[in-house]
């Protein structure tokens, strides 16, 4: 089995005509309900025309971080002075969040792209997607992980079944008060279950921001921190579109209620059905490559409560 995989984009094509002034008035008219229909159709496949300008801020890099095709498009870099982030405007309390990425691409050994979410404070919640990078030709790293009051050390890793370098491809958080699904390109990976009936503590409680960065990690992010980053390579760049948060609880400041968009909490009681758990196997079957619930060595003691009641 090919470890990437290509899929053809779709492309539309739109040719120009003269008319003839009634001509353009049945065109403008059918024009319009063209543009009707498409915009039904972009709603029914999930494509948002929401702009990066309205839902992020940039936070850091110093000119690093930008955004480009009137809202559409969002771009992080990376060289030795600095890298760049940024993060949404609002906090999420559940919710179906998806973004599209591409990944540094060539040499990104020592370079991490983060991509999660997370509240503040000394007992925070947080729900990880980090891609490590890797020497030219070698799979990209996908580590998550997710904090509960502050602690973390439930690492999940995978490699990808496509070149994450080469396009965009979707990555999603479902969080909801029975679970937390990792998707990429709607493809479960990862399952992270309400376990409080058990001891085990689940993030329900604190909004979380969604934030990214492409930053240096090169004393642990590749092969344990024994490749550096080639910084003959800089700058390195991660690239960002079509952010969807339509399915989503969510609140503009710390001073507001959060509140569930209308008529679209249908991901509010979302498990996997039978066929996303064969996916979730094939991917943990044939793509994971280190799971903190078989750790023994690490957990000597006991491996967590949650391993147990998975």
């Amino acid at each position: 089995m090919s470890l990437y995989k290509h899929q053809s984009p779709i492309i539309f094509k739109h040719q120009k005509t003269i008319k003839q002034p009634q001509q353009q008035k049945m065109a403008a008219s059918a024009t319009k309900q063209s543009l009707l229909l498409l915009a039904s159709l972009l709603v029914l496949i999930g494509v948002t025309t929401g702009s990066f300008y309205d839902s992020f801020d940039i936070t850091w890099g110093a000119g690093r971080a930008n955004i480009f095709e009137s809202g559409q498009l969002l771009t992080c870099t990376l060289d030795k002075i600095s890298g760049s982030g940024f993060q949404s405007k609002k906090e999420y309390l559940f919710g179906k969040i998806d973004m599209k990425m591409k990944l540094v691409a060539g040499n990104s050994a020592g370079t991490v792209t983060a991509y999660y979410l997370s509240s503040k404070g000394e007992k925070w919640d947080e729900i990880d997607f980090e891609f490590l990078g890797n020497v030219t030709g070698q799979p990209y790293v996908l580590h998550t992980n997710v904090f509960t009051g502050g602690k973390g050390d439930r690492e999940m890793q995978f490699y990808l079944w496509f070149d994450p370098t080469a396009d965009f491809h979707t990555y999603t958080v479902l969080w909801n008060p029975l679970n937390i699904i990792f998707l990429v390109d709607g493809i479960p990976i990862r399952v992270f279950k309400n376990n409080e009936a058990n001891g085990v503590a689940y993030p329900k409680n604190q909004p979380m921001k969604i934030y990214s960065s492409l930053w240096e990690a090169d004393d642990w992010a590749t092969q344990g921190g024994r490749v550096k980053i080639d910084w003959t390579n800089a700058p390195f760049s991660a690239s960002y579109k079509s952010f969807n948060d339509v399915d989503c609880c969510s609140r503009t400041s710390i001073w507001d209620w959060v509140t569930c968009n209308a008529n679209s909490n249908s991901w509010m009681w979302t498990t996997l059905n039978a066929n996303q758990l064969g996916q979730l196997k094939w991917v943990q079957d044939d793509y994971m490559i280190y799971n903190y619930c078989t750790d023994f060595k690490r957990f000597p003691q006991g491996l967590p409560t949650e391993c147990n009641h998975n």
